[in-house]
């Protein structure tokens, strides 16, 4: 599989790699989340409209991003404001937004900065962070597919990842066993991992878990008002289908998609995650 080619742009919060594929119809802001990059979209793209302007960022800390040692750089509010900073870089006003992951918990930190700017929301395979009594709930619930979380937050990943990002990388990227993963992306996210000062970087976004936390505390009775869309790998081991439970009070209006795929949905069925997308923006 060719890969999407990698862009540069220069913002007031540093330099960030992005992906663009540029059309002459609305902006979509594609965003990524962990362990992977921008290159998670690359294999949606033959099945978006052509007329669309897709921009995919590097996340700060994972793909060709900068590597940011402070762990207060990695809250998703931050993250939520190098994004916005690359948008304003690359001179666009309102757009379309779906993220995956973290990518779907920094796009709804965008989404709450800038309401009058995101025209619609997507987000996909993570919890939404209004979503508070159920989020607390499910907390509450052993899960032993969360190991790799606790994991992040000692000091192992700098001892244990470097010279075996592929061996680390697999574990999470196969977990949906028979369901297709393209190799070219697990090489993709292998090279990116094994940048120095990775396994600190991609920690960190576990690592500020617990300030994040605290900040979705406050947003209760809060609700996304424009047109938004939940697409769900129904086989994902860790964002089961529980966090689903009260999505139609955070949002004013609200489609959720369920599809034949585990956690990596749009890399396992990108037509049908695509569709979802385009579905999305038609309304």
């Amino acid at each position: 599989m060719k890969q999407w080619p990698i862009d540069r742009v220069h913002t007031n919060r540093g330099d960030f790699a992005l992906r663009r594929r540029q059309g002459d119809g609305r902006p979509l802001v594609l965003i990524h989340g962990w362990p992977e990059s921008s290159a998670t979209w690359t294999t949606l793209l033959a099945h978006l409209p052509a007329e669309l302007d897709v921009i995919a960022p590097d996340l700060r800390g994972l793909g060709d991003s900068p590597r940011t040692a402070e762990r207060d750089a990695y809250g998703k509010q931050a993250l939520a404001q190098d994004v916005l900073a690359v948008v304003q870089a690359l001179g666009i006003d309102h757009f379309a937004l779906v993220g995956h992951d973290w990518g779907g918990i920094v796009a709804q930190e965008i989404a709450l900065a800038e309401p009058m700017r995101v025209t619609h929301l997507g987000v996909s395979n993570i919890a939404v962070i209004n979503n508070l009594d159920v989020n607390r709930r499910i907390a509450g619930k052993p899960n032993r597919y969360v190991w790799y979380q606790h994991f992040l937050n000692t000091g192992l990943p700098e001892a244990l990842i470097p010279g075996r990002e592929r061996a680390f990388l697999e574990t999470f990227l196969r977990m949906s066993g028979d369901r297709p993963f393209p190799e070219a992306q697990v090489q993709e996210y292998v090279r990116c991992y094994a940048i120095p000062g990775t396994p600190t970087t991609a920690a960190n976004l576990y690592r500020s878990y617990r300030s994040d936390i605290r900040r979705w505390a406050s947003l209760a009775g809060r609700r996304f008002d424009m047109p938004a869309a939940y697409i769900y790998g129904e086989h994902d081991v860790v964002i089961t289908p529980d966090y689903l439970d009260g999505l139609e009070a955070c949002f004013r209006d609200i489609h959720i998609t369920r599809l034949d795929a585990g956690h990596f949905v749009q890399e396992e069925q990108p037509a049908a995650f695509a569709d979802a997308v385009v579905q999305l923006l038609q309304r």
